[in-house]
């Protein structure tokens, strides 16, 4: 997603921000092998200003007052040696939110699913997940670094995996394929549009006896939009992580539950990983507040993503964008000529990323009002 915008609009190696960021990237140069891109090593004259209405991800909100003051006036302990009572209360609210045993903190949505699938693969089996999932897609290739398993990528274009699919995986075990030992699912599914699991296919994928990890960082966007609880939607997973920096704009973290045994086991991934933090009661306090203030408001992104949605088809009626299908806070559309379209944006104050080739994302959240919706579609009217 970012080196399509880095190369169409800053150049190779440039990174303009965004979900997944990182510095660089991978070149194919078309003769069979694989180089780093070059990357501008000279220093920069300080961070880039961020768009006035910032539509690249809904990572890049701002803490709110409340979270700010608690964080200010957090207890904290040391989370290496398990008494950091923040980290204790945020860890054991997601857990009860979830209807799971055990939960632990960590700085990111890659991380929880690495140490997820670290602790539920077994060496010599595969990992089911859709191609266009997060996991497969958008953690730099993490997966072939971290993991013991196999990776083995199915067909998820309604954002969904089929059930058939993943027993006919299970049966295949016996004619000498590898075993699947867990299937990883994504709910809301980010390459679909942000669209929710319906819970009967949920339950269908659970129901072929392999372990399911849901990768819920938007868990409760799916929740709200639905309808129904965060337990509910996660009933049918062993384990199940959230982000809380993303919808629910905290500044930092995630949180993964699941079963006793395999938090305890995920703890030690984390270690593994550099994972581990001291005084982190300071950013777990905000957290705890996203959970307690920031749920509900997630139907106004959602409505004003199909406001967004509703100007992009007016404006590319061929672009694949049908509003009554935005559920969530999710826009994505397809243009000809996505540089051109992001700069005419940015021109006009208003930021907006690629999700892959061809493909534009808008995305709402909690620093888009209506003010800031009205720029963004009057800036959409008059673009290429």
């Amino acid at each position: 997603m970012l080196l399509a915008v880095a190369e169409q609009v800053d150049g190779p190696g440039r990174d303009v921000g965004g979900e997944g960021d990182e510095r660089g990237g991978i070149g194919h140069p078309g003769d069979g092998t694989v180089r780093p891109m070059p990357v501008d090593t000279s220093p920069p004259a300080g961070p880039p200003r961020p768009p006035a209405v910032d539509l690249r991800s809904d990572t890049v909100t701002r803490p709110t007052a409340a979270m700010r003051r608690a964080m200010a006036e957090a207890e904290v302990g040391d989370d290496g040696f398990g008494d950091d009572p923040t980290v204790w209360a945020l860890e054991r609210r997601y857990a009860a939110l979830t209807d799971k045993e055990a939960a632990v903190f960590v700085p990111s949505g890659t991380m929880a699913n690495q140490i997820a699938l670290r602790a539920l693969a077994r060496p010599g089996t595969s990992v089911v997940a859709g191609r266009r999932q997060h996991v497969v897609t958008h953690e730099g290739g993490a997966f072939g670094v971290n993991q013991v398993a196999q990776l083995h990528v199915v067909d998820d274009d309604d954002g969904t995996l089929d059930p058939a699919e993943v027993a006919f995986l299970v049966d295949a075990a016996v004619h000498r394929w590898p075993a699947p030992s867990v299937v990883c699912v994504e709910d809301t599914h980010l390459a679909s549009g942000g669209r929710p699991w319906p819970l009967e296919r949920l339950a269908a994928v659970a129901a072929a006896g392999v372990p399911v990890h849901l990768d819920g960082a938007r868990l409760f966007n799916a929740a709200v939009a639905t309808g129904t609880t965060v337990a509910e939607r996660a009933a049918g997973a062993v384990t199940v992580t959230s982000c809380l920096s993303k919808a629910l704009g905290a500044p930092v973290g995630s949180v993964l539950a699941g079963p006793a045994d395999v938090i305890a086991r995920a703890r030690v991934e984390r270690k593994r990983m550099g994972g581990g933090m001291r005084q982190v009661g300071i950013l777990a306090a905000a957290g705890l507040v996203a959970l307690d203030t920031m749920v509900d408001r997630l139907a106004d992104d959602h409505r004003r993503a199909r406001e967004l949605a509703v100007a992009v088809a007016a404006r590319w009626p061929d672009a694949g964008c049908d509003p009554a299908e935005v559920r969530t806070n999710v826009v994505l559309f397809r243009h000809d000529d996505p540089g051109a379209l992001l700069r005419s944006l940015a021109d006009r104050g208003v930021g907006a990323v690629t999700l892959g080739p061809g493909t534009v994302r808008l995305m709402t959240h909690l620093g888009i009002d209506d003010d800031a919706l009205d720029r963004a579609v009057t800036a959409i009217g008059a673009a290429p």
